[in-house]
């Protein structure tokens, strides 16, 4: 519970196994040119939440090759299982599996509740043909996707790719992470704010953009399509919290992005 007043839901953790931890970590900080904070373990995760009063955590992995997707789902479960009053799991998939849907049933069956894809690290263009099956499938299911979305180095999950997947799957429950478009936020904003199945999360953002950036964000998505997130390891939980309560927005605004938008959309 943030200032005893706010219960909170971290929506963007990445998490690895402990043996992998340091490798992926850095893999990942080499790829951002980055230095995390964290060592990207659970039980790190939850100490940081614990020390910035996060509740609940959304935690996450992605698979950059097909035959990665069945051991990270599972990974990912058997943590959840660990603490399952204070985590949720979403799986991954990849497009070019040859059984996306045998796929996403067994991660469903492993009780997570979302999808993770990253198209960056996953090498493909969010409207990539060999992708479509997995919104299809998905959207039958209301099984909402967590984006990674936006790097102005790449043309891979860029709000030119992520709107028409958007204007197609109506009914898909899509997360743009990092205010929609990581280092291309005002393009982002344009392309993407009002659309009726977006949510964007703050994760990977606010280090990078003023106050009112930040504030102009979240009124122009809506502070009912905001989700709080870290992107843990990259960053440390009590200094993101401490920056969103800065800002001074209302009681009401708070309490929607730190957890009632992530109780809705996913059903807690």
């Amino acid at each position: 519970m943030i200032n005893n007043k706010y219960f909170a839901i971290d929506c963007h953790c990445h998490i690895y196994p402990e043996k992998i931890a340091s490798k992926a970590v850095g893999g990942t900080d080499a790829f951002y040119s980055s230095v995390s904070v964290g060592t990207g373990t659970l039980d790190d995760m939850l100490a940081h939440a614990d020390r910035a009063g996060i509740d609940k955590a959304l935690v996450q992995s992605v698979a950059t090759t097909p035959h990665q997707v069945g051991s990270i789902n599972r990974f990912i479960a058997d943590e959840v299982a660990r603490y399952p009053d204070r985590l949720i799991g979403f799986g991954t998939l990849h497009p070019a599996s040859e059984d996306i849907i045998g796929d996403l049933e067994n991660l469903l069956s492993l009780g997570l509740r979302g999808v993770k894809l990253h198209p960056d690290i996953q090498d493909f263009k969010i409207d990539d043909y060999r992708a479509l099956s997995i919104y299809e499938a998905c959207e039958e299911r209301g099984v909402p996707i967590l984006f990674h979305a936006g790097d102005g180095r790449y043309d891979r999950s860029n709000p030119n790719r992520l709107v028409p997947v958007l204007r197609i799957y109506t009914r898909l429950k899509v997360i743009a992470a990092h205010f929609g478009g990581y280092s291309i936020w005002d393009e982002a904003v344009e392309a993407l704010a009002g659309l009726p199945n977006l949510y964007v999360d703050c994760s990977s953002a606010m280090p990078f953009l003023t106050d009112e950036k930040i504030k102009e964000y979240i009124r122009r998505y809506g502070a009912d399509r905001v989700l709080f997130g870290t992107d843990y390891p990259m960053w440390a939980a009590e200094s993101e919290v401490e920056r969103l309560l800065s800002l001074g927005l209302s009681e009401e605004t708070y309490r929607k992005i730190f957890s009632e938008n992530a109780i809705a959309l996913f059903g807690l």
